[in-house]
């Protein structure tokens, strides 16, 4: 934790800076980290960074950020995934445990910190930077690297070294109207989202067979062993979350294997919470033995925190030709959104509604995403919302159901 001066020139005012040390290989031993060389990243690849306003008078750096830097490290290391710059980490709860609007976090190259080569690989520095709500929601429906330039923008709101400034009350749309309309409205329409996957509370139910016929529609059944994704699907649906907010050059979804971006192997094991795999690797059965079935008719099932993005799914992601998948935190299941433009999934406007075991793919075409926006219009106003809530497409034996949080806690309810 360090005392720095700023740049007063550069109007960046005094504040206290925060750095990790330990998500990167500090032994080269194979002690914490495999070591993979020098030209590769040094252990995950990077440290955490963290700019606090420095309030008056105030002569010692408070310790709440290195206790939330050390929640961000800890699920890196349970995990064994990694940030990358634009990403964002919804937190739900103000940063430093008051009452303060500052309750989410982007993550950006640290203005200070170039990447360093070690002995033992290369290490970048991402620093988090405090947002409130309504400045998560518009990264999440246009990008993260498009809202932090606007924060650079705003002194208040970080400036040009991105400050986080936990007495800050108001949001940069507040702050100035014209960004939300001129800027990120515009950059919506144009460039779409940016957001490919999120994990969430969901489930699926396939309508078009007996329920007792249960083998590879659903990833939870209850007093049997449920089945698994194979690692080859695993591992594609994880390429697709890892890069929910990189830019896409085209609307392909990525290749069934392993893929190497910006020199780091994402073939790590993923978290129970956060990735595509159970917490327990038995019974994973092979890929050749999941058979990709041809659904007639589904009941897709979401909280309502993951319903209120099936909006931005469809507007934000779709509409652009993309894909959105929602992954379920309790377990194998996945659901994956589809457009006519995108390349390499197996559900077709032919067999809109194809599962290969726990993940369902359904493709809509724009004419049936511009209905169910109309349809779905109230999800944006979660204040007058009353669960359960269920919508209907019957001509397209679609159903989607809006429920408590506690269904998908429980699966016996």
């Amino acid at each position: 934790m360090y005392r720095n001066l700023g740049n007063p020139a550069l109007n960046v005012p005094e504040h206290w800076h925060y750095v990790s040390f330990g998500l990167s290989d500090l032994y080269g031993d194979n002690r914490v980290h495999e070591f993979t060389g020098t030209d590769g990243p040094s252990g995950f690849g990077f440290e955490l960074t963290f700019r606090l306003k420095r309030e008056t008078g105030e002569s010692a750096p408070p310790t709440w950020p290195a206790e939330l830097m050390q929640g961000l490290a800890r699920y890196v290391f349970q995990s064994e995934n990694t940030f990358c710059s634009g990403d964002h980490v919804s937190w739900h709860s103000p940063l430093d445990n008051s009452e303060s609007r500052i309750q989410h976090m982007l993550l950006t190259e640290d203005p200070q910190m170039q990447p360093v080569q070690t002995p033992f690989g290369v290490v970048n520095f991402l620093q988090i930077v405090g947002v409130c709500t309504e400045e998560l929601h518009a990264a999440q429906q246009w990008n993260g690297q498009g809202i932090l330039e606007l924060l650079r923008t705003v002194p208040v709101a970080g400036g040009l070294w991105l400050i986080t400034d936990m007495r800050r009350g108001e949001t940069i749309f507040e702050i100035d109207p014209h960004l939300q309309q001129e800027r990120v409205d515009k950059g919506i329409e144009t460039d779409g989202s940016n957001l490919s996957g999120v994990s969430a509370k969901c489930a699926w139910d396939d309508l078009s067979r007996p329920p007792e016929d249960d083998e590879d529609s659903r990833s939870i059944c209850i007093g049997t062993q449920p089945r698994r994704l194979s690692g080859k699907d695993t591992e594609q649906i994880r390429e697709t979350l890892r890069r929910g907010l990189e830019i896409n050059s085209k609307p392909v979804l990525p290749p069934i294997n392993a893929q190497r971006q910006n020199g780091l192997n994402y073939d790590r094991a993923p978290s129970r919470k956060d990735s595509l795999e159970s917490e327990s690797s038995a019974a994973i059965i092979p890929h050749e033995l999941i058979r990709t079935r041809q659904l007639e008719s589904v009941h897709l099932k979401f909280n309502q925190e993951s319903g209120a993005l099936i909006p931005l799914c469809l507007r934000g992601r779709l509409l652009h030709g993309r894909h959105f998948t929602y992954k379920s935190i309790t377990g194998d299941t996945a659901i994956t959104f589809v457009s006519t433009g995108v390349e390499g999934a197996f559900a077709t406007e032919e067999h809109p509604y194809a599962a290969h075991g726990p993940w369902l793919q359904i493709l809509l075409t724009e004419e049936f995403v511009e209905r169910m926006l109309e349809d779905l219009e109230d999800l944006t106003s979660p204040e007058e919302f009353k669960l359960p809530k269920e919508y209907s497409w019957p001509e397209k034996k679609l159903k989607v159901s809006i429920l408590p949080d506690a269904v998908f806690d429980n699966p016996l309810h």
